[in-house]
């Protein structure tokens, strides 16, 4: 098989194992009795495990570990978590296999991109494609699943949702098993005497570097609020029926695998700051339509797709610069650091103040007499939220422009290697 071959196969089992249960715990948890407190520390294992990889894992893969080795025993272990979790349902052991997959799966997304950069001749034009095995690996797994588990409820419908785990822990011992056939990426040598995730704060103090963190932490942020207040606004605002909300928030992954084809056409024409500006315009895009059309069904459904050209030309944008301007010896670390903004503090923050917003905006709406009496419902102003998080984007997208100013790539790497 060739490089690129497995390099494409190593991202779609890498997000397949995400999007096989990420779509379904939602409903899931709550199924098994668990409180809106439960619920939320389950879901922050991730926030967590990003941490631990910016701090412990990514630093170990890169100095210490065959990245593709790193790959196999992270994902065995994690695997061996996922496949426990189709039989828990008390809150401490489910939190604990969680916590415990999510501390090796978390940073074997910022290593396979490591194993990916490595084995590539030119990102710009390369990763995309590969990287949108990602996308597919996502779509192959939540769709089917989604379909098949949607409309089902109830404590009958437990253990049929539960084996979204146990197709999770499947694919990732799969590829716990495929990683000992890609392409082998040494450790790299330790070049001073401070650890990687040091030097790759370090490099903070580089103007470029900093803004392109803090427009990361602020576009991840927005990202989030997409998740976060979508789905409720598809069905309570615009009239969705139930099982149609997910497929229609998909939408954009299926954009994705477009913008991620063209993105190293649309790197070479537009440069760095355009390009990762179009992606957090698009938010705000996005959600202006939302705010300002919310009764053109088609046009909301339609703005959708700009979550494709936010991820791509953003997200994937940055994870090859990052390999392009870090120094060799901390590159791997380097992801990590940027996958805390993006997986961690971003959501993390973003779980808490896109709900205040929204209910700040929702009243008591009281309904006229009828049948059952008078009574009162919640109603949100999705008018007033929405703008919110267009106008956060669009000042994001604005400082990026504005402040965003990378040295050519040479003199940057000579920077970088000399910091």
């Amino acid at each position: 098989m060739a490089t690129r071959t497995k390099l494409f196969v190593m991202m779609v089992l890498e997000i397949f194992i995400w999007g096989a249960w990420l779509p379904v715990i939602f409903g899931y948890l709550p199924s098994l009795g668990f409180d809106t407190n439960q619920s939320s520390w389950i879901l922050n294992a991730f926030t967590i495990a990003s941490i631990t990889a910016m701090l412990v894992s990514a630093p170990f893969a890169d100095r210490h570990f065959a990245a593709e080795k790193f790959m196999a025993v992270s994902h065995l272990i994690g695997g061996v978590c996922m496949i426990a979790l189709t039989w828990t349902r008390s809150f401490w052991p489910f939190f604990g296999l969680m916590l415990a997959h999510s501390l090796f799966y978390v940073p074997t997304m910022s290593v396979a991109n490591s194993i990916a950069f490595t084995h590539i001749k030119d990102p710009k034009r390369d990763f995309g494609p590969i990287r949108m095995g990602g996308t597919l690996g996502w779509i192959l797994a939540a769709w089917p699943l989604y379909f098949i588990l949607a409309g089902k409820s109830g404590a009958e419908a437990v253990p049929l949702k539960a084996n979204v785990f146990l197709i999770a822990g499947i694919a990732s011992l799969l590829l716990a098993a495929f990683s000992l056939t890609l392409p082998h990426t040494p450790p790299r040598p330790r070049s001073s005497g401070s650890f990687a995730w040091f030097d790759a704060v370090w490099l903070l103090r580089l103007p470029f570097v900093l803004v392109l963190f803090a427009v990361t932490f602020v576009d991840a942020a927005v990202h989030q609020g997409y998740f976060v207040l979508t789905d409720s606004f598809l069905r309570e605002r615009v009239g969705v029926a139930d099982d149609w909300v997910m497929p229609i928030m998909s939408l954009g992954q299926v954009a994705e695998i477009g913008t991620m084809m063209i993105l190293g056409s649309v790197l070479k024409a537009l440069g760095w700051r355009l390009t990762m500006f179009i992606g957090v315009l698009g938010h705000a895009v996005r959600f202006a339509v939302f705010a300002w059309f919310p009764d053109h069904v088609w046009l909301v459904v339609g703005a959708n797709l700009l979550h494709g050209v936010c991820y791509a030309f953003f997200f994937a944008t940055v994870y090859i610069f990052v390999d392009e301007y870090f120094p060799k010896h901390t590159r791997a670390t380097a992801q990590g650091l940027f996958n805390f903004l993006i997986l961690g503090a971003g959501p993390f923050v973003a779980n808490f103040v896109w709900p205040w917003v929204k209910d700040r905006y929702t009243a008591q709406q009281v309904l006229a007499p009828g049948t059952e009496g008078v009574h009162e419902v919640s109603v949100t102003s999705y008018e007033q939220v929405f703008p919110v998080l267009a106008l956060t984007a669009l000042a994001g997208a604005a400082f990026l422009l504005v402040f965003f100013q990378p040295p050519a790539p040479p003199e940057a790497a000579g920077t970088a290697d000399d910091a």
